[in-house]
């Protein structure tokens, strides 16, 4: 393997160990996020996210994800929710999220974890619109789901 393109052996950036490598990702991230103008105000408006009091949260979450730690028990999905019935997300702000995501993982970390935590990120990412999609085609009293042709759209829009 070729140690300039292999994700795995740089070693000026490890791979996320533990909770405190998931840490300092999460707090590159939403200093990030934040200062997004796409994403930034669903964080700083509409959910007036108080970082601080969330961060040992979406620890949780990730070390649940990535690291098999089981502190986290809550419903990741119904904020996000709320989130979407307030202002709604889109496809393009799910994008944005994931390249956020990936440029805070990139930017301190290179391994097997790094790579799935932006592989969960981008499946978290269109499973959320999912959802989303078809409560709203719920809401709207549509029967057949989501509109045709979402999971393309949405992938592409995840990945540009």
């Amino acid at each position: 393997m070729n140690p300039a393109t292999d994700p795995g052996t740089d070693p000026t950036r490890p791979d996320i160990a533990d909770r405190d490598d998931l840490d300092r990702v999460l707090r590159r991230f939403y200093r990030a996020a934040f200062a997004d103008p796409l994403i930034g105000p669903h964080f700083t408006e509409v959910a007036a996210l108080d970082l601080e009091s969330h961060l040992p949260v979406i620890t949780d979450f990730w070390e649940s994800a990535l690291l098999r730690g089981a502190a986290y028990r809550r419903n990741a999905y119904a904020p996000h929710l709320g989130l979407h019935r307030s202002r709604p997300l889109t496809a393009a702000h799910f994008g944005r999220w994931v390249q956020l995501w990936r440029a805070a993982v990139d930017g301190a970390h290179a391994g097997p974890v790094a790579e799935r935590a932006k592989r969960q990120a981008e499946r978290i990412a269109l499973s959320m619109l999912a959802r989303l999609d078809a409560d709203e085609a719920d809401r709207a009293g549509a029967a057949a789901g989501p509109s045709g042709g979402f999971v393309p759209l949405s992938a592409l829009l995840l990945r540009t």
